[in-house]
């Protein structure tokens, strides 16, 4: 099947989909179809194991989504078969493009689908085509629609037969969802790649290429490499020694200092808010430095351990506030947040790891980005598939903190766990509750494709 006709044939299936319903299980099957077509068509492209791995993500995540139909499991499926489709088509290019490239295509589909040349075959009518469209179109239509009109005057019941009845379509609605679905199917499987990302692709390698022209080569014109150096050693020398200072006050803070606050979560939120500011300018000063020649400056021994001494520490106080956390969940109960603050503080203890085998494998600043960029990946997945909701409402109930009816009538998917609870104890959540419970009868008296499926398993 051509370019052309995928398109086509894609646009079709989301509007037969999608018309008159809501975004539900449809767009699990469009999901669903898309990976089963890129499966199909571009097989013989599927060259290493990761390509199986994104069919059986992409696979899971339109699942998760059928099930779930909420936000993560939308953004799971979206990137899933996005880095499928990029990864099949696009295998030379570090797959840390495709974020650019989508909000690139997002505008430029909208000019290129008028330029036809560019994705319909070209193809010449012959004098043969055109008696044929004479001979066996235009002449039959001609008199069918001339006797019809005949006919029709004659006997009431044959015009009837061909006029008493009417399309129950919204024509409207039918011509947008149509639109919609062909822009996005356009964009899909036409994309456009600038020859741009193919000139830049090579400064997304983990190694560098160029290592004689680097190694000498100074950050700031007006500074020799050896000034640059020995300013990197003296700002780190001053960073570890705050940082250790830092490192002790927050703990001492956070873990030995008894002070009454009402604005316990608020303070404990902003520290862990500074920590969060503090990994990730962390991560930009090693990649200042090691961007280039000192990876490979022999001169640099001290500036690397110095580098390596302020990984370590920022580790420590990774590590210091993991533990904060914990405690504070222990105390206070489980939220949405503070789940958050152990996905981030995994993902910069992952980050610090990476950034250290920059400095002693002697990597590229894009080692990081593209390493981390699958590990981002990976928690968009681990989100999408786990009931977080369910799980915060079950610990909170059983440690008995947190547990306050109008908290948990906003959590997601607890119903089951929720309405016991409520009921056990003569709760009520008030307006959220009404609410709540207003949008599963919604979701359970909708149509299939619009249903999200983890409602029909609620009772009634």
């Amino acid at each position: 099947m051509k370019k052309h006709q995928i398109i086509l044939a894609s646009s079709l299936i989301f509007a037969l989909l999608f018309y008159n319903e809501s975004v539900g299980v449809n767009l699990a099957i469009f999901g669903l179809v898309l990976t089963g077509f890129i499966c199909y068509f571009f097989q013989d492209r599927f060259t290493d194991r990761s390509h199986l791995i994104l069919v059986v993500t992409s696979v899971l995540s339109c699942l998760a989504f059928a099930w779930y139909g909420d936000f993560a499991s939308f953004l799971a499926l979206a990137m899933s078969i996005l880095f499928l489709q990029f990864k099949t088509q696009e295998s030379k290019l570090k797959i840390i493009q495709i974020f650019p490239l989508v909000f690139l295509n997002a505008f430029a589909s909208v000019g290129r689908i008028f330029m036809f040349n560019q994705w319909l075959p070209e193809k010449k009518i012959h004098n043969d085509f055109a008696k044929k469209l004479v001979a066996f179109f235009v002449i039959p239509a001609i008199f069918i629609g001339l006797f019809f009109i005949v006919y029709s005057f004659g006997s009431n019941h044959f015009s009837s037969l061909f006029t008493d009845y009417t399309l129950d379509i919204d024509i409207v609605q039918l011509l947008l969802i149509s639109i919609l679905g062909f822009y996005i199917s356009f964009s899909f499987w036409n994309y456009w790649v600038p020859d741009l990302s193919y000139e830049k692709n090579a400064m997304l390698d983990n190694d560098f290429d160029n290592i004689a022209e680097i190694k000498n080569q100074s950050t700031f014109s007006f500074l020799d490499i050896d000034f640059e150096r020995k300013s990197g050693e003296i700002t780190l020398v001053l960073l570890n020694i705050m940082l250790l200072v830092f490192i002790a006050t927050y703990n001492y803070e956070q873990f030995f200092e008894v002070v009454k606050n009402p604005n316990l979560s608020a303070d404990t939120h902003e520290r862990v808010n500074s920590v969060i500011f503090s990994i990730i300018m962390a991560v930009g000063l090693i990649l200042f430095y090691f961007k280039g020649g000192f990876n490979f400056d022999k001169k640099a021994a001290n500036l690397k351990k110095l580098a390596k001494i302020w990984i370590v520490l920022n580790g420590l106080l990774i590590a210091s506030t993991f533990i904060k956390n914990s405690e504070y969940i222990a105390v206070q109960g489980l939220t949405y947040k503070r789940l958050g603050v152990y996905a981030f503080l995994i993902l910069a203890i992952i980050g610090l790891v990476f950034v250290f085998l920059k400095i002693t494998k002697q990597k590229t600043n894009a080692y990081l980005a593209n390493q981390m960029v699958w590990y981002f990946y990976g928690t968009v997945l681990l989100c999408s598939f786990v009931n977080w909701g369910n799980l915060i409402t079950n610990y909170n109930i059983s440690v008995n903190k947190c547990a306050e009816p109008i908290f948990l009538t906003s959590l997601n998917f607890n119903d089951e766990a929720r309405r016991e609870y409520f009921s056990k104890n003569n709760l009520d959540g008030g307006n959220a509750e009404i609410v709540r419970e207003e949008m599963i009868q919604n979701y359970q008296s909708a149509g299939f494709l619009s249903k999200a499926l983890y409602y029909e398993f609620l009772k009634k």
